[in-house]
């Protein structure tokens, strides 16, 4: 098993977790994904995935934790957007650079 397939499983367990309104634990997500908890605890990534649904699981249901989702998501749809603007302005610079072809 890849550590990609690890890193699904325990993104999956800890989604069905907060759908079923059940706490984010170590030893729940463990049971849910099938792994060992202390395999959790000992790779820094999963333990990563558990801690920040675990950070997000106790905010979702709170008025203040979805308008912090909301303005952290408009502030990463805000930089997606000046990057392609700036891609394209690149884009159209080599574009009317590029000496015609023969």
């Amino acid at each position: 098993m890849t550590h990609a397939d690890d890193r699904r499983r325990v993104e999956d367990a800890c989604a069905e977790l907060i759908l079923t309104g059940q706490p984010i634990t170590f030893d729940a997500v463990a049971d849910r994904a099938k792994l060992g908890r202390a395999t959790l605890y000992r790779n820094s990534d999963l333990r990563a995935v558990v801690e920040e649904h675990r950070a997000r699981g106790h905010e979702a249901h709170t008025l203040s934790g979805l308008a912090s989702e909301i303005a952290h998501l408009r502030t990463a749809v805000e930089t997606l957007a000046a990057t392609m603007r700036r891609h394209d302005d690149e884009l159209r610079r080599l574009r009317q650079s590029k000496p015609p072809r023969r």
